[in-house]
């Protein structure tokens, strides 16, 4: 039989969103060093947020690209424009374009 989800406890969750915050500072600090090593930060707090369901910071969401997962740091790896009340955040590395609304 199909084992259901178990809710997990308001502790967990905290503590699973402190360490997403973490994975990301240590993200951006590790950058110039070793590329691959914050593409691995991000990757295990994205596997973090999905499994105790906790959402990513809208600040931190910027900060990796939707298609390829990797870390990205501004005029190293990402572009950044404005363009008809838009946002536009360009992947140097898989190409990709992410859009976000200005208000």
């Amino acid at each position: 039989m199909k084992q259901r989800h178990q809710k997990k406890s308001a502790i967990h969750k905290s503590i699973a969103s402190e360490r997403i915050i973490e994975l990301f500072k240590q993200a951006s600090l590790r950058f110039d060093e070793d590329h691959a090593l914050s593409d691995r930060y991000v990757e295990l707090a994205r596997k973090i947020a999905m499994r105790y369901k906790v959402k990513i910071p809208k600040e931190l969401k910027r900060r990796f690209c939707k298609s390829c997962h990797s870390f990205l740091v501004h005029g190293k790896n990402c572009r950044v424009r404005l363009n008809s009340g838009k946002v536009v955040y360009f992947c140097m590395i898989c190409k990709n374009f992410m859009r976000f609304g200005l208000k």
